[in-house]
């Protein structure tokens, strides 16, 4: 019988084998003219193993990295849109040095997707003075948030500073 795929020789490379996913072959060594390899599973990595799911709604799905990023893919209708809102805004208001937003690391347009800083954790109860008066700092950088509720409201516990994210309604 002919094997589909040839061995690999002593020497190379490990290597994925498209017949066997998940394994990875690694030559490690000749014995009597033929090559004695072993086969190491290779872990399926998924999202959920490297990062916290901190949101799953019907528009967009956040993740929160173990190294602090903040990783916020956006779906459903209106997903670009709403995707090129938040960037635009969340450069606007970096150009203007506002410290109480997420920072933009990065972006993919083709993922719809961008990685930005950590803002601290939710807030769960905040009075409605205070609420107005952070949104109103926020008009003061020229942008307007369109959904000025507690959940869009964190707490950074590192300079003690309120923040405001999710800018995909501005």
């Amino acid at each position: 019988l002919k094997k589909s795929h040839p061995r690999p020789r002593a020497g190379r490379k490990p290597s994925a084998r498209p017949s066997s996913p998940g394994w990875l072959w690694d030559s490690i060594g000749r014995f009597g003219g033929r090559d004695i390899r072993r086969r190491t599973v290779l872990p399926l990595l998924s999202p959920e193993l490297l990062m916290l799911k901190v949101k799953d709604t019907l528009r967009s799905t956040v993740y929160l990295s173990f190294d602090g990023r903040v990783i916020k893919t956006y779906h459903g209708p209106d997903a670009a849109s709403r995707y090129a809102t938040e960037v635009t805004v969340l450069r606007y208001l970096e150009e203007r040095g506002c410290p109480f937003v997420p920072r933009l690391l990065s972006e993919n347009p083709v993922l719809l997707q961008i990685v930005t800083t950590n803002c601290g954790q939710r807030v769960e109860h905040l009075d409605s003075e205070r609420l107005h008066s952070l949104f109103a700092e926020l008009e003061a950088f020229g942008v307007r948030h369109d959904d000025q509720d507690a959940r869009n409201v964190t707490y950074r516990k590192s300079d003690g500073r309120f923040c405001i994210i999710d800018f995909e309604f501005a």
